[in-house]
Formats: structure tokens, sequence, C-alpha cells
């Protein structure tokens, strides 16, 4: 019996994870214990959000390319005004979610191409982001370090902050109302507009928690590296989008997986370590994190041209 396009697009993500962790075990294997892990994941926390922000996007058939700039953005708030004066650093994240809903409403309303509409907010991210810190420093909040850095029993807090992200992010978007008509409009929008729900309302209402998804990705950084910084999330952008795609979610037809999503971020967080353990050089790192991800991208698709085979005969 044939396997769905659906559980392939989950075991594909889950699979490739496993394989990568195992190679890593196998050349370091001082990586298997709790310390261990959580050094190989400490990062994948912020990135896991960054995707499923981005996962919000393209469930709407859209592409933002300013995500990584608005998450340095959000880190830099979170380590001036969110740290000094709560209130102010609030206010100003809620603005920024707030703009995002606004992107998305423009984008319908005026037909314009996401990508240019990103790619142009992302040089006001930026701007904005060196405005407020001009320079590397700034502190993290308490809360955020506190949160970022305790230890549970058992399983280190990266791995626990991934399932918790997984699961919410699944019900939200594969069980609630509103994820299945986030995903509706980017399969069909006509035919939700006839169903008598506002495309409008439901493209602002993606982007507002995809902003909010990058809002807390940029704190969470930041409680992590106890610092920001303008570029300190630059990659995030293009990590967010191969995590989408390397998860099982596809640009267009609201096709979007968000277990499959953090798995894909867990995975190409690991690929930094498993790469410099195998002592290649920085430079070249995020040329193989590209071969990585082609190789499981031409395993789905070879798995989607069986499954169509066998359902032909």
């Amino acid at each position: 019996m044939g396997l769905s396009s659906s559980t392939i697009r989950q075991i594909v993500p889950a699979l490739s994870l496993a394989v990568l962790l195992g190679a890593v075990f196998y050349i370091q294997p001082r990586a298997m214990g709790y310390t261990g892990l959580n050094l190989l994941f400490n990062l994948a926390v912020p990135i896991a959000l960054a995707t499923v922000a981005q996962m919000m996007i393209m469930a709407v058939n859209d592409l933002d390319l300013s995500m990584g700039t608005f998450v340095s953005f959000a880190a830099c708030v979170t380590a001036t005004f969110l740290q000094s004066d709560p209130v102010i650093g609030i206010l100003i994240l809620a603005g920024a979610i707030a703009v995002y809903a606004v992107l998305g409403v423009v984008i319908y309303l005026r037909a314009l191409p996401s990508i240019v509409v990103t790619l142009g907010m992302s040089f006001v991210w930026g701007g904005l982001a060196v405005l407020i810190l001009p320079a590397p420093g700034g502190t993290a909040p308490e809360w955020a370090r506190w949160l970022m850095t305790s230890k549970p029993p058992f399983v280190p807090m990266a791995i626990v902050a991934s399932i918790i992200i997984a699961v919410i992010a699944h019900f939200v978007v594969m069980r609630s109302t509103f994820g299945v008509l986030v995903r509706g409009v980017g399969g069909n929008a006509r035919s939700v507009e006839r169903a008598g729900w506002s495309v409008l309302a439901i493209r602002a209402g993606a982007y507002a928690t995809a902003g909010f998804l990058a809002v807390l990705s940029g704190i969470l950084l930041v409680g992590l590296t106890t610092s920001a910084d303008a570029n300190i999330a630059l990659r995030y952008t293009l990590l967010s989008i191969a995590g989408v795609i390397l998860g099982g979610g596809e640009f267009v037809g609201g096709r979007v997986s968000p277990v499959g999503a953090v798995i894909g971020a867990l995975t190409l967080a690991l690929a930094g370590s498993f790469l410099s353990f195998l002592r290649i050089s920085p430079d070249w790192q995020i040329g193989a994190q590209g071969a990585i991800l082609i190789i499981v991208l031409g395993v789905r698709l070879l798995l989607n041209r069986s499954e169509k085979r066998e359902k032909r005969a």
C-alpha cells in the first residue's frame, strides 16, 4: 500500500534528522549526553520559531525575504528597550507586528509581489535595527536569559522548547479554524471567499502571526546570546525558507507541515555542528547545508513520483 503525500512529507524530514544525528554521534560520541545535545541544538529554538513564522507566510502563497532582518530588529529592541523599559519595548514590538499585518493587507489589495515588498521591508527593518543598536551590545532581559539557560530534567531545554513549538504550531495550523482558513487561502482563495470568509482578514492574521513568532525568535535569540547586533539573524531568511521546504512544505497550494518545519529547522541547526565536526571551513558550510537540502528534496521527489506511479497502476 503506497504512502500518502502527507505521510511522505512527515517521514522524509524525520528520517533526514535521524540520519544526521546518527552521523554526529558516530563522529563525536560525547555528543550523546545531556550537555552534548544541549550544545548541538542550542540555537535551534529561535531558528524553529523563525521557520514556523516563514511557514505562515508561505501557507498563503507568499514569501518573506525580510525574516532575518526583522528577527534582528526584534533582537535589538529586546536587548535595549525591552530590557531597560519593558513597556516601551512591548509597544515597539506590538507596533512591528501590526506593520506585518498591514503588509499582508497591502500585498493582497494591490496585488503586489510579496518577494518585492518584503525585500524592500528588509532594508527598513535593517535600518531601524542599526538606529536602535549601532554597535553590538545591549543586555538580555533576565527572564529571557533564565528561560533559555534553564535545565529541565532528562531532556535539554532546546529539545523541550522545540517539541512545545511543534505541538502548538500543529494545533493552530492543522486543527484550529484559523489554520484551516489560512491553508484554504493558500489552496483556493476564491472558495474560501465564496464560503463567506474574509480573505483580507485571514491574510492579515497570517502575517500578524508570523510577525509575533518572529518577535519571539528575536527575544529567545537574545536570551541565548545575552546581547544583540543589527546583523545577528540575517541568515534566518534563507534558513527559514529552507526549513519549511525541508520539512515538507511547498511554495504554493497552502501545503505546509508545522511539525516538519520544526524538524527541518532542527536539521539545519544540526547540519552546522555536523560540518564543524568534519572540519569543513565555515566558508564552505553554507554551500554544504545547501547540498544537504538538495539531497533531501531529491529523495522526497523520488518518493512522490513513486507514489504517483503506484496510483496510476
